[in-house]
């Protein structure tokens, strides 16, 4: 059976905002569950609750996350930041001021979706030289801070496994590499634009990837339409998808269709991926607060589960 370790992005533990981040910590802890992705948004909600500067809330965070044995695996999501069409000056900055947390949080990886703007260059080598001054600036202070860039399915220049492999091949700085998503990867997949066949071949090597992060989907019931009542002008479908139905993955009950098996195959047994599985969820049903962190965490783990039983019994056949 995988002996990845377990982690969970805090917003995947709850959306509710009566829902706290240290209560999300202890939540996931006890659940067993080895470390957690801190989203900016629940750190900077936690530090307006406490009226203390979120330099000061990463700190207490992490002291926390001592305390209750729990690593934090990265700061997330750093988005919009390569080709964008803002002065690189100021988006640096604001880098550093995310790389400044987390250090504070002993996060190892800051996570970097790619960039789904309109409002952005599509040069590619503007696109390569942006994340190399990233990743240059996250290697310029102790303890180094690596980019684990992630391939959204609906990315402006970047939407596929195998664009994020090149990006990060030609990229080629030591602190730099993939963050893989089973939704991302499904949701290309099916529109026929990542695999042809379900293999996994050319997929690169593993030291290209430092987390692969799970989660499934449901169908859109009606289907989509620019008058599906989650629809917004402008929004990419998959965007729509990402944030109102994707449940843990293997939860049929709540929809779950994706081959989240296969794919988590592919790269965990195939490729002998053995770094950190983290569950990043958009339950649309967590939001009003009747599902607690505590429910949240039990049902991560009990995906993660289920999802080794499947591969194992897979590579057995």
């Amino acid at each position: 059976m995988a002996r990845n370790k377990l982690a969970i992005a805090s917003i995947s533990l709850s959306q509710y905002p009566g829902h706290t981040l240290d209560h999300k910590i202890r939540a996931a802890a006890q659940a067993g569950i080895a470390g957690i992705e801190i989203v900016y948004n629940d750190l900077l909600t936690y530090s307006k609750a406490q009226n203390i500067p979120i330099h000061t809330a990463a700190e207490r965070i992490h002291t926390l996350c001592l305390e209750t044995n729990l690593q934090v695996l990265s700061l997330a999501p750093f988005e919009n930041y390569e080709g964008s069409t803002t002065p690189l000056k100021e988006r640096l900055a604001l880098a550093q001021h995310w790389l400044e947390l987390a250090r504070l949080l002993h996060a190892p990886y800051l996570q970097v979706p790619s960039i789904f703007t309109a409002d952005c260059t599509r040069d590619e080598k503007t696109i390569i030289s942006d994340l190399q001054q990233l990743a240059d600036l996250a290697s310029s202070n102790n303890p180094v801070v690596s980019i684990a860039y992630e391939p959204l399915s609906w990315g402006t220049n970047c939407s596929t496994w195998e664009s994020a492999l090149s990006i990060v091949q030609r990229v080629n700085r030591p602190n730099f590499g993939l963050c893989l998503d089973t939704f991302h990867e499904g949701t290309r997949w099916w529109g026929g634009q990542c695999f042809s066949d379900g293999s996994a071949d050319g997929r690169g090597d593993e030291a290209a990837g430092f987390a692969e992060e799970l989660s499934d989907a449901e169908r859109f019931q009606p289907l989509y339409s620019l008058a599906h009542p989650w629809a917004l002008p402008g929004e990419a479908k998959e965007f729509t998808w990402s944030k109102h139905a994707r449940p843990f993955p293997l939860e049929v009950e709540y929809g779950a269709y994706l081959p989240v098996v296969e794919i988590a195959r592919a790269w965990i047994v195939e490729a002998g991926f053995t770094g950190w599985v983290s569950m990043e969820v958009f339950d649309r049903n967590m939001r009003d607060g009747r599902v607690s962190p505590e429910t949240a965490a039990k049902r991560g783990v009990e995906a993660w589960r289920k999802v080794q039983i499947e591969m194992e019994s897979k590579s057995r056949i």
